[in-house]
């Protein structure tokens, strides 16, 4: 096959789903004459089936969007919006002079600096990483948004991050969803759901908020926001006064049973806990109950870790499912995400560093603080920003400093897809790739299946991938200065897809060589020794109640956690799901799923609308100390009396009201703590944006 060859003929090829989802969903792309004309799923995918999602069967449109970038861009002056063509280069030569003057300014690329993330998880859209570690010592991102806090609570509970396989739920007996909604977020997984539920399994959804998933349950619980941990606990509590735990057992295999068990006995009470968790002492022992109906799956969604108990919370939960006998059960046990092990080498992310630099540093900014941290560097400050896979002034908190960020920077390099609120914001925007336009290889971080991304149509316009720009850019700066970056511009996307292939991992996935999964995915084998069913992983070789490390991280009392607001001008909670056809600002500019209107509401009580004022489509502003936005009313008595709801990717971001708030864990998994997204206390008025705020 040539590797740039790309047939005009009517042709089929395998795609997948690239976005920061559960799902990592299998295609089939049909192109005629070079066009993408239709999406399907892929019914060889052994976990997607055969089936999308709306945004999947809308890949077609966000293919040949006419607002889709189509050559590089430039901004004088940054912010105008006067923007003008230039060719890749211009473009090019611009970026890489500033690399250079900056590097002979300071010694050093450690006033360069990157922050990408997730927008795209393919291995190859690792190049970026790649690029920067080319150039020796450098600024880079830290930490993660997502996963951080939960990751630390169970690997200092257990040891090491070994969930189950996602498809073993179709041989549970009972399927508790706490905090995760996969009627909007991982539709596929119904499938293993209904199949156990087929065969008698009941459902039982924990959240805040009165969900598509919560609406198919067999019992819904409504609980307080941030408070899992103490229901988890009660349940723990009724187990042990019904002799439903094994003392035995603890003995031989749990580490701090002893001071945990005098705990649930002392300080847990039914009353106490149904008081501050808002769940009746009635569906605190029907929640028990399915502990006892074993196998129990529970599936901890990822929004339990945005509080600042997020971490303790999941630490909790989970030993709610260890000390129920359900850890070590086919179609029981913990499902929070499924990063088995490290599967691929990851070439492009870990890239050798020059040799020939004596001393090469790579300064971390968090990604959960980055415009405070980056403002704070000095020697050298951070002068240039490369943004990549993300968009920080929808996504992130601390808006207000991500502004003076920008403000002060000399050159900011753009790479995206869309015009959105970061790129309208620098100075060279570069028109990415679509994942049609590219190869790829992709591990899911929920199910276990492997697959190779074909590039199926041409470039659209002159969109490049991230690892064809980092090619370019290395080229360039060679060329400029001969060895500046050791990052190697010959290689092609099969060249790094080939180099992640070692004989242990073909042996995995049943296959010869690397070529045959242009056939179809293939689903990787757990390596021996690794696995739910090994026992727990921690030096100790047990389950930690009690672990020394969490305990640094601890917060204050429960009690003051709950107060957290109460006392001050802002009252209400603010909750920020995802929107059902959106992942935070993508495919907002898809007219296919324009009527998705959620994100531009704010979902309110009618109480607490009515002692403001409010009526229903009523025009208002969402404010805090932070910032604003503004919404229309849509009022719902199933949203809890001092909460509101305003989904991710409005147009007027809901994160400007998110200040710099951190989770009680993240160091160990991350390097830094998790984001306390849910800890955002807000008013809402009538009206337009108040002055001043």
């Amino acid at each position: 096959m040539d590797k740039d060859d790309i047939k005009k003929e009517n042709e089929m090829f395998l795609s997948i789903c690239p976005r920061n989802c559960y799902e990592t969903c299998g295609l089939i792309s049909h192109v005629q004459n070079g066009r993408l004309i239709k999406v399907e799923g892929d019914p060889h995918h052994g976990y997607t089936q055969g089936k999308l999602c709306a945004k999947g069967y809308a890949y077609t449109e966000y293919v040949y969007s006419p607002q889709r970038l189509r050559h590089p861009l430039r901004q004088v002056p940054r912010g105008s919006g006067n923007w003008y063509r230039i060719s890749w280069e211009e473009a090019l030569e611009d970026i890489a002079n500033k690399i250079l003057e900056l590097h002979h300014r300071y010694g050093s690329s450690l006033a360069c600096a990157y922050n990408k993330f997730s927008g795209n998880l393919g291995v190859l859209h690792n190049a970026t990483e790649g690029m920067f570690r080319g150039l020796g010592s450098h600024t880079k991102l830290s930490g993660n948004a997502c996963l951080a806090a939960g990751s630390d609570a169970v690997a200092y509970n257990r040891g090491q991050l070994i969930f189950h396989d996602p498809e073993d739920m179709a041989k549970s007996k009972a399927i508790v969803l706490w905090g995760v909604n996969p009627a909007r977020t991982a539709v596929h997984q119904w499938n293993f759901i209904n199949q156990a539920r087929d065969k008698g399994a009941q459902i039982l959804v924990i959240d805040p908020l009165y969900t598509p998933s919560a609406a198919q349950a067999d019992i819904y619980l409504q609980i307080n926001p941030g408070t899992d941990g103490l229901l988890a606990m009660a349940v723990l509590k009724i187990l042990l006064e019904e002799g439903k735990l094994n003392p035995e057992y603890f003995g031989g295999n749990i580490y701090g049973w002893e001071s945990f068990q005098s705990y649930l006995q002392e300080k847990v009470t039914l009353e106490e806990a149904s008081k501050v968790t808002g769940v009746p002492q009635e569906g605190i022992y029907d929640l028990s109950s399915f502990y006892k109906e074993k196998p129990c799956a529970t599936w901890v969604g990822f929004g339990l870790q945005r509080y600042s108990n997020g971490g303790q919370n999941i630490r909790c939960i989970d030993a709610l499912v260890a000390l129920s006998g359900n850890h070590e059960l086919k179609g029981g046990g913990l499902y929070y995400n499924n990063l088995m092990d490290d599967v691929f080498k990851n070439g492009l992310l870990n890239f050798p560093r020059p040799m020939n630099q004596e001393v090469i540093i790579e300064r971390s900014i968090d990604i959960n603080s980055f415009a405070q941290e980056a403002l704070a560097l000095t020697d050298p400050p951070l002068k240039f920003l490369w943004i990549a896979g993300r968009n920080p002034l929808s996504q992130d908190q601390d808006q207000q400093n991500w502004q003076k960020l920008l403000n002060q920077l000399e050159l900011v390099v753009a790479v995206d897809l869309f015009m959105n609120e970061t790129t309208a914001q620098a100075d060279i925007v570069l028109p990415a790739a679509s994942p049609f336009e590219e190869y790829d290889l992709h591990q899911s971080y929920w199910h276990q299946w492997i697959a190779i991304n074909q590039k199926a149509i041409p470039p659209f316009f002159e969109a490049k991938s991230d690892l064809e720009i980092a090619r370019s850019l290395t080229k360039v700066l060679n060329k400029l200065q001969p060895n500046f970056s050791s990052f190697p511009d010959q290689l092609t996307a099969l060249d790094w897809i080939a180099a992640e292939f070692t004989p242990e991992i073909l042996e995995r996935l049943g296959i010869a060589e690397w070529q045959e999964l242009l056939q179809g995915p293939r689903k990787l084998k757990i390596s021996e020794g690794i696995g739910y069913d090994q026992g727990f992983q921690t030096e100790m070789g047990k389950l930690k109640l009690y672990s020394p490390e969490a305990k640094e991280h601890q917060l204050p009392a429960l009690a003051r956690f709950l107060e957290q607001g109460k006392n001050s001008l802002y009252s209400l909670r603010l909750l920020t799901p995802q929107s059902l056809f959106r992942i935070h600002s993508q495919y907002r500019t898809v007219s296919w799923l324009s009527q998705d209107q959620g994100a531009e509401v704010v979902e309110m009580n009618p109480y607490d609308a009515e002692i403001r004022g409010i009526k229903e489509k009523e025009s208002v502003s969402v404010f805090n100390d932070w910032g604003n936005c503004q919404r229309k009313v849509k009022l719902n008595d199933r949203i809890p009396q001092g909460v509101i709801v305003i989904a991710q990717s409005g147009k007027d971001s809901v994160n400007q009201l998110l200040a710099k708030q951190s989770a009680d864990m993240g160091t160990q998994y991350a390097g830094s703590r998790g984001a306390a997204y849910y800890d955002a206390w807000v008013e809402v008025e009538r009206g337009f944006k108040r002055e001043g705020m």
